[in-house]
C-alpha cells in the first residue's frame, strides 16, 4: 500500500486500490448512504483545503500541539506498564495511524524500544480485517497487541472492535485512545475533548491513504480491506510536518496520570441530543471536536451545537471557519455536552 509515511514506522496491512474507484463529493455519498449503501462501499472525493482553512489548521497545531503531544506520553506510558517492551500496536486506518506513528516515537525516545506498528482495517457495521489479523497473529503473540486510534467519538467503533475480538477472546478488546471525552476507557491521554490537529484535514494528514474501502468486487476474500493513494494531493501533504511537529513536543518527565473516567458517558449526551433536536437515527449525531471535523469536511451537516462554556474559544475557530464557509448554521446547545465541546449534526435528506 502506497502512502507517505515511512514504512520503519508502520506496516500497512490494506490493499493499494488506488484508480479503480471513482472519489464521490459529498452530496452524492450522503444520498447513497442515507439510501442504504454502506460507507465502506465508497471513497469520499477529497479537495486540497482553501488557505483560510489551511490557516485555521496551523493555528489549532500551534494551540493543540503541547496537549497532543502530552497526550500521547500518557497514554504511551500506560501501555507500556501493561505490555512491556513486547508491545505491538495495532492502530485503525486511517484516522489512527498517526497516533500510532507517535506513540512508538515517544516509546523509542523515552525507553529506546522500537516496538512493532501494524496499521489495518475496522468498519462500524462490516467488522475488523481478519486477514489483517491472522496475518499479525501469525507472527506475534495475543498479549502483546494493542488496538490504538485518536479519539473516542460516541465509542461505535470500540463496541465494533469489541464485537469482532470475540472470535479472538485471546486478544485483549481494548482500545486505546489520546482523547475520551466519551468517558469509555482508562486507556487515554486524557478525557478532556481537546483539538487532535490532524482531525482538522483528511488525506493529507494521514500519509495521502483514503479512509478504508471494502466492496466484494474489489476485495476478495484473501485480501485485506482497501484504500486509495490520493497521489495528486502531494503537494499539499503535511503528514510527516504533523508528526514532527507533535514529537518535538514530547516531555519524557510528564507525571502519571489518574485516567478514571469522571462526567456523563457519550451515549448518554448523544440520546439527550437526538431527543431535544427531534433526530431519530443516532447516527446523524457526532459528538466531539474530532468528528465535528469529520461532518464538515465529509458529510452534509445540519448545524453545529456548541457547549456554551467553550464558544467563541481559539480551540474552535478551526470548525468555526468550516461552518462560515459552508454556511452552517452555529448554535449554542439546548442541552448539556458533558466532556464534549462541540457536536455536529448530519442532514437528515428525506427532510429536504
Amino acid at each position: 500500500m502506497r502512502s507517505s509515511y515511512d514504512p520503519a514506522e508502520v506496516e500497512l496491512l490494506l490493499k493499494d486500490i488506488t484508480g479503480l474507484v471513482e472519489p464521490l463529493p459529498a452530496r452524492v455519498r450522503e444520498e447513497k448512504i442515507q439510501g442504504g449503501t454502506h460507507y465502506c462501499e465508497m471513497l469520499p472525493l477529497e479537495y486540497k483545503p482553501s488557505p483560510q482553512y489551511m490557516a485555521a489548521y496551523q493555528s489549532a497545531l500551534d494551540q493543540y500541539a503541547q496537549a497532543t503531544a502530552d497526550a500521547v506520553a500518557r497514554l504511551a506510558q500506560l501501555l507500556y506498564r501493561r505490555k512491556g517492551p513486547g508491545l505491538v500496536l495495532v492502530s485503525l486506518a486511517r484516522a489512527g495511524i498517526p497516533m500510532g506513528i507517535l506513540l512508538r516515537r515517544y516509546l523509542l525516545q523515552a525507553h529506546q524500544v522500537a516496538v512493532k506498528h501494524y496499521a489495518i482495517s475496522i468498519i462500524r457495521g462490516r467488522g475488523i480485517d481478519r486477514n489483517a489479523m491472522d496475518y499479525i497473529l501469525a507472527r506475534h503473540t495475543p498479549d502483546c497487541l494493542q488496538f490504538v486510534d485518536g479519539w473516542t467519538g460516541k465509542g461505535a467503533i470500540l463496541g465494533q472492535l469489541r464485537e469482532a475480538l470475540a472470535d479472538y477472546p485471546e486478544v485483549e478488546a481494548s482500545l486505546g485512545v489520546l482523547a475520551d471525552p466519551a468517558n469509555l476507557t482508562e486507556l487515554c491521554g486524557t478525557h478532556s475533548d481537546i483539538l487532535i490537529p490532524s482531525s482538522c484535514l483528511n488525506a493529507t494528514v494521514t500519509g495521502l491513504l483514503s479512509r478504508t474501502f471494502l466492496r466484494p468486487d474489489l476485495i476478495g476474500p484473501q485480501d485485506f480491506h482497501g484504500a486509495a493513494y490520493y497521489g495528486a494531493l502531494a503537494g499539499e501533504d503535511l503528514s510527516q510536518q504533523f508528526l514532527d511537529r507533535i514529537t518535538e513536543c514530547f516531555d519524557p518527565n510528564l507525571p502519571l496520570w489518574d485516567p478514571t473516567p469522571t462526567g456523563p458517558k457519550g451515549m448518554e449526551v448523544v440520546r439527550a441530543v437526538a431527543a431535544c433536536y427531534g433526530i431519530q437515527d443516532i447516527n446523524l449525531i457526532k459528538p466531539g471536536i474530532g468528528e465535528a471535523t469529520r461532518v464538515l469536511l465529509r458529510r452534509l451537516p445540519w448545524k453545529v451545537i456548541v457547549n456554551p462554556a467553550f464558544d467563541g474559544g481559539e480551540d474552535l475557530r478551526h470548525l468555526r471557519q468550516l461552518a462560515q464557509e459552508k454556511q452552517v448554521p452555529w448554535e449554542v446547545s439546548q442541552v448539556p455536552l458533558g466532556n464534549y465541546k462541540v457536536c455536529g449534526l448530519i442532514r437528515q435528506l428525506s427532510d429536504v
